[in-house]
């Protein structure tokens, strides 16, 4: 290891569905963190790591930043706040647009207390004319003083590696704190849940996803009888797991709409669960999806702190 060997933890905030997971993801190399198309699809804070012959950044991803409607979404505001006060270095995702509003503002009154490096990453710039670019990245100038405002394209890969090299310029020198093999803490039945939990958002309504949690009821390892041969998406496996999942709705309509006419929504929320679960795991799944209605769980604390969601923060 490199005696200039530099480390740190990066904490990635914004507003809902600017970006964030996508830019993680693609910075690390690797798909941790669900994404979609619809905001607050991260509820927790996610670590992952990035090491190379320069050093080790861990990023910790967050829940969006919006006004609190339910005691899940106070847990959610929480999350990412706290984050500032764990990290090195601050990334602030925002869109590229000429309007900052009290969601915005807010971020910037608290950036001013952490008093560490802020680096404003302006994303989507694929999505506009970028001769305005430089326009808006002039109007958030003016909320904050960044020590750096970089334009990217994180689904693009448009100047993301400028975003790293930013990265370093401003992390300490320090230890390697995961072994280099390392790419998240996250459990795999935590993954599992949460690819689960993707492919419903990405194949349901509008109105359903936000009121959606999965639950991983069992996940056990059982030998494979019989010679094992690799099937069509390559995997080759003595194993097999088992999981049985629950998705949680809070309302008995909904329950409808996720399993579907004849159980079609549910079955194609499943197949697509099981291959993106094999793939993350290199080995054959067997995945039982159940669907379970449970009224207002969003405001339920005890419910919360079954599903995973820090009591320190759900009062």
């Amino acid at each position: 290891m490199s005696s200039s060997f530099k480390s740190g933890f990066v904490g990635i905030v914004g507003r809902p569905n600017v970006g964030k997971s996508t830019l993680m993801n693609h910075l690390i190399g690797q798909k941790i963190a669900i994404t979609s198309g619809k905001p607050q699809t991260t509820r927790n804070q996610i670590r992952t790591v990035y090491t190379c012959g320069e050093g080790q950044v861990i990023f910790l991803d967050t829940p969006g930043i919006h006004k609190a409607a339910n005691k899940l979404g106070e847990y959610m505001d929480d999350v990412a706040y706290e984050t500032l006060s764990q990290v090195d270095v601050i990334l602030w995702l925002v869109e590229p647009s000429n309007f900052s509003g009290a969601g915005e503002k807010a971020i910037a009154s608290r950036l001013k207390l952490e008093k560490k490096p802020v680096i404003l990453v302006m994303n989507k710039i694929d999505t506009v004319d970028k001769k305005k670019v430089p326009e808006y990245m002039e109007l958030y100038r003016a909320l904050y003083p960044f020590d750096e405002i970089i334009p990217v394209s994180a689904l693009r890969s448009v100047n993301t590696d400028s975003v790293m090299e930013a990265i370093f310029s401003h992390l300490p020198e320090g230890p390697m704190y995961y072994d280099e093999d390392t790419v998240t803490d996250q459990t795999q039945r935590t993954i599992a849940g949460e690819i689960i939990r993707e492919k419903a958002l990405r194949c349901l309504k509008e109105e359903v996803p936000h009121g959606i949690a999965v639950e991983i009821l069992s996940m056990k390892e059982r030998p494979r009888a019989g010679k094992q041969t690799p099937d069509a998406s390559g995997i080759l496996s003595d194993t097999i797991w088992d999981i049985d999942a629950v998705i949680i709705t809070e309302k008995d309509s909904h329950k409808g709409i996720i399993i579907g006419k004849g159980g079609s929504m549910l079955k194609r929320i499943g197949t697509q669960s099981r291959i993106a679960i094999e793939e993350m795991m290199d080995a054959k799944v067997n995945l039982k999806l159940f669907v379970k209605v449970r009224k207002d769980w969003r405001d339920n604390a005890g419910i919360l702190r079954s599903l995973g969601y820090d009591p320190k923060s759900i009062r």
